[in-house]
């Protein structure tokens, strides 16, 4: 019975540890793409990079960092895309083809976004 009670407090610490880290981890994922967030604006405005329908960039013409940039910025985003999904029971895809319609909404003029059906166009 001991071993019983021992293994399920284990289990619980276990669990609430987890969901600790990945509740700091998005913390940190967050402040990443804040730090980003100049550059990937920069690189939007230079026609560089768009945002495709699946809510995430895409270099369109590799200027400089573009390539980095895009591919640490993506990385983040699925981070965060695959965490909304396990807490509204959805899958990350579906939370980021949600996104990109809110992204493509928010975007300023002159950046690139791709439509539903894969054309891009600029806003």
């Amino acid at each position: 019975m001991k071993k019983f009670v021992f293994s399920i407090i284990f289990l619980i610490l276990t669990l609430s540890f987890t969901a600790f880290v990945r509740a700091e981890d998005l913390g940190v994922v967050k402040a990443r793409m804040d730090q980003r967030l100049t550059v990937v604006d920069g690189l939007k405005a230079q026609g560089a990079v768009g945002e495709n329908n699946r809510g995430f960039l895409e270099v369109r013409s590799n200027v400089g960092e573009a390539s980095a940039v895009v591919s640490a910025e993506n990385k983040d985003r699925e981070v965060v895309y695959t965490a909304l999904a396990e807490k509204t029971g959805t899958s990350a895809d579906q939370v980021g083809k949600k996104r990109a319609s809110k992204i493509a909404q928010n975007s300023r003029p002159g950046v690139w976004i791709q439509d539903q059906s894969g054309n891009w166009k600029q806003k």
